[in-house]
């Protein structure tokens, strides 16, 4: 079977077989939604999935779609505070958070009602800081899915050596001495612009990071720049958090992990930690044809990409018969 990108996908615009919605948090706030219904052939199943820091649903409908053609029912939703749901900084592009607890909980609260009103099996995947969250909320026992995908999870960041004790306690110190929601890092010389060697952290197809630069274009509210230094300093304590003896290895849901050894954002040799302190994991490490957004890559190395976990959810949740 070949996953390769169908030219007769759209990635530039959302299938007419999806629908976008609003779901109400607890506290009321709404948080952006879309929809694939199960087709005509049936349903194997429900897959819910969320983006990473500062990204959009948008930028992998066509990855939702293939995995709506494999059969599964497709669900994927914002964050708080990120591209249509908001924002919790002091301004329209930095991303903040108090504490990563609060996506934990929308996630559970959003995962309770989804896995009521869907068919079994239930996947939860995530990409990035997503990925973090899932596997957060799993190993905290607030989601109790069938199965577990993580894209190039962050679950660890390149330190150059520096402990992380150190660089959180520098965090903490950021936040001190300053607006907790001011930005961490430049983004650009000219605001809103995305910074020129952007897509060497992200993918080698120039044509699908056009993609994004052509929904920011269209729908500007999706756009988001630098995290905050709260943010910063919630993600080393969530990141830390994760690291806790005893947690990942109690954990018992099959997971599945593609990661690349190039990421230039995330860890990978913390995601290898992570992958033999899980006890059903099964991890797939790409090397230098692939950057962070694996499954925004070349079509050659998403297919890879694809195929193992497809693969993955054939063995762990096989369609019934």
């Amino acid at each position: 079977m070949t996953t390769q990108g169908s030219p007769s996908f759209d990635r530039r615009a959302i299938p007419a077989d999806a629908f976008e919605s609003r779901w109400n948090a607890p506290d009321g706030q709404a948080i952006r939604r879309i929809d694939w219904p199960a087709g005509e052939q049936g349903c194997r199943g429900s897959l819910l999935f969320f983006p990473g820091r500062g990204d959009h649903y948008e930028k992998y409908l066509e990855t939702l779609d293939h995995w709506h053609r494999q059969g599964w029912r497709v669900t994927a939703a914002d964050w708080r505070g990120q591209a249509c749901s908001g924002r919790l900084g002091a301004d329209a592009v930095t991303g903040h958070v108090a504490d990563f607890s609060i996506w934990v909980d929308d996630l559970a609260a959003f995962w309770a009602g989804w896995k009521q009103q869907t068919p079994g099996p239930h996947v939860l995947a995530g990409h990035s800081m997503g990925g973090h969250l899932v596997l957060r909320a799993l190993a905290e026992r607030r989601v109790d899915p069938d199965a577990l995908v993580l894209s190039a999870p962050m679950l660890g960041f390149l330190n150059g050596g520096v402990p992380v004790a150190v660089l959180h306690a520098a965090a903490r110190l950021m936040c001190r001495i300053g607006d907790p929601r001011r930005p961490a890092w430049k983004w650009s010389e000219k605001p809103g612009q995305l910074p020129e060697n952007r897509t060497a952290l992200l993918t080698h197809d120039l044509d699908r990071y056009a993609d994004e630069v052509w929904w920011r274009e269209h729908r500007p509210e999706v756009a988001m720049g630098p995290g905050s230094w709260g943010w910063v300093e919630r993600a080393y304590a969530s990141v830390r958090e994760l690291d806790r003896a005893g947690l990942l290895e109690a954990v018992q849901t099959p997971i599945c992990i593609i990661g690349t050894d190039h990421d230039q954002l995330v860890n990978p040799a913390a995601i290898r930690r992570a992958a033999e302190r899980l006890p059903r994991a099964e991890l797939t490490m790409l090397g230098s044809e692939a950057r962070h957004e694996v499954l925004r890559e070349s079509d050659a190395v998403r297919d890879r990409a694809l195929t193992a976990i497809d693969g993955f959810l054939d063995r762990v949740v096989p369609a019934r018969l």
